[in-house]
């Protein structure tokens, strides 16, 4: 299966058979409870609003919102939000989390906590999901937002991550690019080394379902016919379906200059945690949020 564009994300997610329910930490945010509340009215997802109580019953007025207000989780601080948001998930009464107004070292506190936390054993990272115009499918980025520098070891994993990621989504092998500026390995180039072993991880069945290939360049990856003309023959030129940067300064300009200059839409979760996590900037705009939410209830095993 493929999936085009965001629209058919939307429709896969509200022909499963049960809603997946959101723990919003943090709920008394505006731009966040518009974007719950879209896809609550899509039949997307049920939330469970945690944060200040009076706050989010002022919006969800201002909003002109209804809702079950006795539902609302109360809560004094942020880090009582986080630590109920993640007690949400621990108890089976929430799929996936998301972050309103609190700041992200409070959330992914709560989340790595050792006792209480979320987490697998696995390194935590970010997807990121581009709609491109000049793309013909949905396209990862990953990791541009929480691994600064990985080694090979942490690139295996953070590329696992969002392998699973596809394969939740209904992919039965994605097709992944490890990018570097070329495609020959130079011990001068580490990001060239480490695609070359990510490969050959791939090869040996060490790294399951999924097709690597790398070192691969940008324009390679996306054109095929650049590809032929180079003799650099591979099923992924032309069809990749997960991009993995070299470092996280890498996938944040990628990510924000497709947004900018090539009209791309982005969507965003923390993955590699017992269930995905929302974690748009405060900064980020109602629909990217919005999108974010559809794309961890696509993600949820």
């Amino acid at each position: 299966m493929e999936l085009k564009n965001y629209q058919d994300l939307i429709e896969k997610v509200q022909k499963t058979d049960s809603k997946k329910r959101v723990a919003v930490a943090a709920a008394h945010d505006e731009h966040t409870l518009e974007a719950v509340f879209r896809a609550v009215d899509d039949k997307l997802v049920e939330p469970v609003l945690i944060g200040n109580k009076e706050k989010i019953t002022e919006i969800l007025k201002e909003l002109d919102i209804e809702f079950d207000l006795d539902s609302i989780i109360n809560t004094e601080s942020d880090k009582e939000a986080a630590e109920k948001a993640v007690e949400q998930v621990n108890a089976n009464k929430a799929d996936f989390i998301m972050k309103g107004k609190l700041q992200t070292a409070d959330l992914l506190r709560a989340v790595v906590d050792k006792e209480k936390g979320l987490r697998t054993g696995k390194v935590m990272s970010h997807v990121a999901f581009l709609e491109i115009p000049a793309y013909h499918k949905l396209i990862a980025v990953t990791d541009g937002g929480m691994m600064m520098y990985p080694n090979a070891e942490e690139k295996k994993q953070i590329l696992e991550n969002a392998v699973d990621v596809f394969h939740a989504m209904g992919y039965e092998c994605p097709k992944v690019a490890v990018l570097a500026a070329v495609e020959t390995v130079n011990p001068k180039m580490p990001e060239t080394v480490d695609a070359d072993i990510l490969k050959k991880m791939n090869q040996s069945g060490e790294i399951k379902d999924c097709i690597v290939e790398g070192p691969i360049s940008v324009d390679l990856t996306f054109n095929r016919e650049s590809a032929e003309i180079k003799g650099y023959k591979s099923p992924v030129t032309g069809e990749t379906d997960i991009l993995l940067v070299p470092s996280i300064t890498t996938g944040n300009i990628m990510c924000k200059a497709l947004i900018e200059m090539a009209g791309a839409t982005m969507a965003g979760m923390i993955v590699g945690a017992k269930v995905p996590v929302v974690l748009a900037s405060r900064g980020a705009t109602s629909q990217e949020k919005y999108l974010s939410i559809v794309l961890s209830a696509s993600a949820v095993k």
